[in-house]
């Protein structure tokens, strides 16, 4: 059960809420008094349900694609309806969607898809939970290691869109920094769960050796290590930081 906390008070929405990072940052706002909206294409019901029985907080779960618009916007107005309000926005929702990474295989659609969710769904999100938040809202987009260099686990739409998000989240920033609104990102390295741990797991030991060589930690995160610099970016202790993009990767990516 929870007590006071940072967030208490607060209503956080989740995109991609219900997966491996997803929860464990629905559970991170939970934990210091959020209410929680959980969104995802499925699993919301369960993971909100899991929030309200473990940390005694209010959390409902929506089932919706980031990718349509109209649909977005319906959500947040729900959001605020069922829970008093927004606050923050973590757009989690994304990933390579199962699409192949290698380059001769990759079709329209496949682009498409990466594309319509990790790009337009962050968008759509973002604009929709901006226009429903007070002024000292926060947004935390959600980029890549793959986004800020060529990573041997995604394939070119990732890259291309996890990029995008970056050259977003400085717009959005410069856009809504006015009203006292904070946009900034995070750009976590490999943190193998789900589809991601299967292709980690499918390639031949030798790419993964290299892989985790190339980490000046020796390791993988933990996901505390991604939940930690996500409440961070949304919370009070924050509230001068704007615009830019916390990379979370164990020094394997190290920008000037």
């Amino acid at each position: 059960m929870t007590g006071e906390g940072r967030f208490t008070g607060k209503v956080a929405v989740v995109t991609g809420g219900a997966g491996g990072i997803g929860r464990a940052v629905c559970e991170g706002f939970a934990a210091q008094g959020a209410s929680v909206a959980v969104l995802d294409v499925r699993g919301v019901q369960e993971a909100a349900a899991a929030l309200s029985e473990g940390y005694g907080v209010s959390a409902r779960g929506w089932e919706v694609d980031v990718s349509d618009r109209d649909a977005v916007a319906a959500v947040m107005d729900a959001v605020v309806g069922g829970l008093g309000g927004l606050d923050v926005l973590v757009t989690l929702a994304g990933g390579s969607l199962g699409t192949p990474k290698i380059l001769e295989e990759i079709e329209p659609e496949h682009v498409d898809l990466v594309v319509d969710v990790n790009v337009k769904g962050t968008f759509y999100c973002a604009q929709a939970a901006l226009a429903r938040m007070p002024d000292d809202g926060a947004v935390v987009t959600v980029s890549s290691i793959g986004g800020r260099q060529p990573s041997p686990v995604t394939g070119v739409p990732y890259a291309a869109s996890k990029a995008a998000v970056l050259g977003m989240t400085r717009r959005l920033a410069r856009e809504v920094g006015g009203r006292g609104q904070r946009v900034n990102a995070v750009a976590p390295g490999l943190f193998l769960t789900g589809r991601l741990q299967q292709m980690y797991d499918e390639m031949p030991a030798s790419e993964r050796d290299e892989v985790l060589d190339a980490i000046p930690l020796g390791r993988f995160p933990e996901l505390r290590e991604i939940v930690d610099p996500v409440l961070f970016l949304a919370g009070p202790e924050s509230s001068y930081i704007t615009g830019v993009v916390l990379d979370v990767n164990g020094g394997r990516f190290m920008p000037l």
